[in-house]
């Protein structure tokens, strides 16, 4: 096995397309992409190899929070390192995993009692809907094998998490070896019918979701969704009234509700969580993403003592949820999750946040009477806007011509990070940004949709 050093001739791009395989990638599009090196992060910024800076208007895929490198998060980190590194969780436990356990139970949802640590947010649901499952089957119904997803949402992409997804470019080939879910109507606004508001809209999707349950009750486990924010399903908004009823019409029909806010929680949606709008406690709640604030793996389930008692007795009943992961409740990262909270806890963070979103959506108004933008959305520190070949018919460009792609490229000449989700030009910055760098985000966003739409 060879240790020899890289080529010395080849940059630190080059070297990565001869070794890597990157994720969510068509690795020929590298041919004519260019592959983007990053060697050092501080703040909202990034920085190549060459000294070119580039504005993260995308949060390193929605998990760096506070921004790259938080001194805070970072002191932390150097202190937990010199006391312990790794543990495993099964017959142990440290001080670390315990007190974010604790600090978790005491800001989530009023109910959720009990934490289980996974190390990133598809296995965060995949915990969620094994434990629903498992419950179940504890409890004497082994007909509750199924689950309800809303169209268009996204959970992961292991074998559990991407059989409730419903996007066809993550779920289309693997569709033979996945689960069937049971669709319901999703509560996106953009949906909606002409001169039909957001209120009767909801009111017709949680009509449909009635009769679903009432059709379906007894084959279900669970019901998951992605409170107010359909992230990679393209930033699809809904009215919070519908987690409202969702959560009426789980507790009628008795099936469990899993809230998925790996995205959009920690502060993303205005509030710590989304379910926290809507004065809800869902039966299971998936955290990642910026519970570490981007800085290591992490996530965690949040159940109630019901689901607990379910899994509690002698080893010989075979109901142990015997699910884990070598890197469960990871010392480092639970550390870097507890200076996460700390950071919420002393710093006025979303107070901030309102501020800054504000800001967002007051620049992002230029845009409203575009010919080619068909929607506008935003909720808290997320934004969205669609652009469409006509505004009016509301009719998308075809998907092959990757309108967004141009948008990116523009971005990566100009120094910003802008990844849209197809034709959804999106913003989901760190709470580090400034007003200025606000600016300069949405001012570079305007320019490539300009240059992409022709």
């Amino acid at each position: 096995m060879s240790n020899s050093p890289a080529p010395p001739n080849l940059s630190l791009a080059a070297r990565d397309l001869a070794v890597v395989w990157h994720p969510c990638t068509q690795m020929r599009d590298h041919e004519t992409i260019p592959m983007l090196a990053i060697e050092r992060a501080d703040g909202a910024w990034l920085q190549a190899p060459d000294g070119r800076r580039y504005l993260d208007a995308v949060s390193s895929w929605w998990t760096n929070i506070f921004g790259h490198r938080h001194p805070r998060i970072v002191a932390g980190l150097k202190d937990q390192l010199d006391h312990l590194d790794h543990i495993m969780l099964a017959g142990m436990t440290h001080e670390p995993a315990v007190a974010l356990a604790e600090q978790l139970v005491e800001v989530a949802p009023p109910g959720l009692s009990r934490v289980f640590y996974a190390d990133n947010g598809s296995s965060a649901v995949e915990v969620a809907l094994k434990m629903s499952f498992h419950y179940w089957r504890n409890r004497g119904q082994d007909k509750r094998t199924r689950f309800v997803a809303l169209s268009g949402g996204y959970h992961g992409e292991t074998v559990g998490a991407l059989s409730v997804t419903d996007v066809a470019l993550y779920r289309a080939t693997y569709a033979p070896m996945l689960f069937e879910p049971i669709l319901a109507p999703s509560p996106d606004a953009y949906l909606r019918e002409p001169g039909e508001s957001e209120a009767e809209h909801v009111a017709q999707c949680l009509d449909s979701m009635r009769e679903l349950l009432g059709k379906h009750a007894a084959d279900v486990a669970a019901v998951i969704v992605e409170p107010l924010v359909q992230c990679a399903g393209g930033m699809r908004m809904y009215h919070v009234d519908y987690l409202r009823g969702l959560r009426a019409l789980c507790n009628e029909f008795e099936v469990h509700l899993i809230a998925d806010e790996i995205a959009v929680g920690f502060g993303r949606t205005g509030t710590l969580f989304a379910c926290e709008q809507a004065s809800i406690t869902p039966d299971f709640l998936c955290l990642s993403k910026g519970l570490t604030a981007g800085t290591l793996p992490l996530s965690a389930v949040l159940t109630d003592e019901r689901v607990y008692a379910a899994f509690y007795a002698e080893y010989s009943a075979g109901k142990a949820f015997l699910h884990s992961h070598s890197y469960t409740g990871n010392p480092l990262a639970c550390r870097a999750a507890l200076e996460t909270l700390a950071i919420f806890r002393d710093e006025p963070v979303l107070e901030r946040n309102r501020k800054l979103a504000a800001h967002l959506a007051s620049r992002l108004s230029a845009l409203l009477d575009h010919p080619n933008v068909a929607d506008i959305r935003q909720t808290g520190m997320i934004a969205a806007v669609e652009l469409v070949r006509d505004r009016r018919t509301r009719e998308p460009f075809p998907a092959d011509e990757r309108r967004g792609l141009r948008v990116y490229l523009h971005g990566l000449e100009r120094g910003v990070i802008l990844r849209p989700l197809g034709n959804v030009v999106y913003f989901m910055p760190p709470y580090c940004v400034t007003i200025a760098e606000i600016d300069l985000m949405v001012d570079v966003a305007i320019e490539a949709i300009g240059k992409a739409v022709v």
